[in-house]
């Protein structure tokens, strides 16, 4: 890797960390929960890592624009721009509140409309991913080994698929999941789903409805690192800078069964008999 990926990797990493630390203080301590205009939970963690973060990326980088969730609702959308952090402080604020200890922090860099660069540090949990391009996706264990992961092969008896917690009685992801051989379904909150599939832990993640892009950059940055892949729910590359930067539904796998034998679609996945 070179030395200004390097820099950007590691300001990211420390970004995370750091941000982590904050939203840990306010977690061990009572706090005050409100509704922001789009009826989402909002906690002074949440500022707090978003200051953190956004201080620290732009003193390193001062000309790479960033894209906060808290910032955007306070200030609205920055102009658009090829190449930019796109940052969410605290995702999973809702099992934040819940203190379940499934949440995250998400720093992403997104170029061309792809998501090249992803940090994902579940501070509760222990666990830091990241990634800044092909076979460069890693894990640590709290203050471990920095080791490097790779999303799986699908089993042969079935996919283990994970959904958030909110999801568990979807019908679209019931109905989804009738094309495919599920061998056991796990729940997570947060973007820390996308680390359990580059970890090759987990082989499949559907998401119905919409998230920002903000929920999902670091995470796809790390999955497609790690060898797998995230498209959108008509099979296309889930991209990024869009209007609004709004996602409608995506897939997420891990490693395709062989590479090149996806189907007609890529969202139709691995070729798993039922």
């Amino acid at each position: 890797m070179s030395e200004a990926r390097e820099k950007l990797l590691s300001t990211a990493r420390h970004a995370a960390l750091a941000a982590g630390e904050a939203i840990m203080a306010v977690y061990a301590e009572d706090f005050d929960v409100r509704q922001k205009l789009d009826k989402t939970p909002v906690t002074e963690a949440d500022l707090a890592a978003e200051r953190v973060i956004v201080g620290i990326l732009k003193d390193a980088f001062p000309d790479i624009p960033i894209v906060s969730e808290e910032l955007v609702d306070a200030e609205g959308l920055p102009p658009a721009a090829l190449r930019f952090w796109v940052v969410d402080p605290l995702d999973g604020t809702r099992e934040f509140v819940a203190k379940n200890g499934e949440f995250a922090v998400c720093v992403g860099l997104v170029e061309d409309g792809r998501p090249v660069l992803g940090v994902l540090h579940g501070p509760a949990v222990g666990l830091t991913y990241a990634a800044y391009g092909t076979g460069t996706a890693t894990r640590q264990r709290g203050d471990g080994s920095i080791e490097p992961i790779s999303a799986r092969l699908p089993r042969s008896d079935g996919l283990v698929v994970v959904h958030s917690r909110t999801h568990e009685t979807s019908r679209r992801v019931g109905e989804f999941l009738e094309s495919y051989p599920v061998l056991e379904r796990r729940k997570c909150g947060s973007a820390l789903k996308f680390g359990l599939l580059a970890a090759g832990e987990v082989d499949l993640y559907p998401r119905f409805g919409t998230t920002m892009e903000w929920d999902t950059a670091a995470g796809q940055a790390i999955l497609e690192a790690a060898g797998g892949r995230v498209v959108t729910l008509a099979g296309d590359p889930l991209t990024y800078g869009k209007p609004g930067l709004k996602n409608d539904g995506f897939v997420a796998w891990g490693r395709p069964q062989k590479i090149g034998e996806r189907g007609p679609r890529a969202a139709e996945g691995p070729a798993l008999p039922k």
